[in-house]
């Protein structure tokens, strides 16, 4: 395995920057994300990694799949609403989620991430409003958005790559929160169709951990590290640090991963207001020695 910048990491740089810099520090690979790339432009971006020399080890994001609420739910609703009234994923996420796929395949990228969605009218960040407390149905959404997408992915070469968020975010950006579920909901696909992410911010807690990584074994499409801080932060999106500043103990996953039959790359992706301000090349030195001393 070898290590690859995952873009959020050093957020002050553009996709230009970003290459540059992983040229400089003797990195292979980059991870990259949507915004900053139609920032750059598509084809300019894919340009610039291809001449660079870098693999583009995942392209970040899809998802966001489970949809409005229906016109039953409430935030004062006493049950779920019907299964029925649901709706299934909207034409917008679907649409979303093609021209990501699109993107993808231009980008030459190992895998396409997909943050599934939270609870149906939930907004990350915001009050809660009107929206659904039904999980199971959202749950379903996921799956019946996967019967759509993967095989379109299929026809472009292009991996979508579940990613399982902390049980902290299922409400509002992952109600897909274990490997075991990622992989429960990859495995009617064929495997250069849909695999899963082994994120260690996202399931350093769980203890099936290691048995779900031997049994995701070649559906694994991307391993991303970062450390789980404690105390989080006020907002719990930025409670990422870099490896061995906080709890996670990292070779044990990392020997899993590996004895699963991994053999891509390994994306460090730290969302963390300081890291953000500090300088991105001091932020890559310390990743690169971090990786080296902590997690390999």
């Amino acid at each position: 395995m070898s290590l690859s910048l995952n873009q959020r990491t050093t957020r002050r740089w553009s996709v230009a920057q970003a290459v540059d810099g992983c040229v400089r520090h003797g990195l292979e690979a980059i991870g990259l994300w949507r915004e900053e790339v139609a920032e750059q432009g598509l084809a300019a971006s894919a340009r610039l990694v291809r001449a660079a020399g870098l693999r583009v080890s995942s392209l970040c994001r899809g998802g966001f799949l489970t949809g409005a609420p229906s016109r039953t739910a409430s935030s004062t609703a006493s049950r779920a609403p019907s299964r029925a009234t649901s709706g299934g994923p909207s034409r917008a996420a679907l649409d979303d989620n093609r021209r990501a796929i699109d993107e993808a395949a231009e980008l030459g990228a190992a895998c396409l991430v997909l943050v599934v969605g939270g609870l149906p009218g939930v907004v990350p960040g915001e009050p809660l409003a009107g929206f659904s407390r039904d999980l199971a149905g959202a749950r379903e959404r996921v799956a019946e958005a996967l019967a759509v997408l993967a095989p379109y992915a299929g026809e472009r070469n292009v991996r979508l790559a579940l990613e399982p968020l902390h049980p902290l975010y299922c409400p509002d950006r992952a109600v897909v929160s274990t490997l075991g579920q990622a992989i429960d909901l990859a495995l009617p696909y064929p495997v250069e169709q849909v695999g899963v992410v082994v994120d260690t911010f996202h399931v350093w807690w769980d203890p099936q951990v290691f048995e779900q990584i031997a049994r995701a074994g070649e559906r694994i499409a991307s391993y991303q590290v970062c450390d789980y801080l404690h105390p989080l932060p006020a907002d719990v999106l930025l409670g990422r640090g870099m490896m061995g500043d906080g709890v996670i103990d990292f070779p044990p996953i990392t020997r899993a991963v590996l004895a699963a039959g991994y053999t891509g790359d390994v994306e460090v992706e730290i969302f963390n207001a300081e890291v953000w301000a500090a300088d991105p090349d001091d932020v890559v030195a310390t990743m690169k020695r971090r990786y080296a001393d902590v997690v390999s």
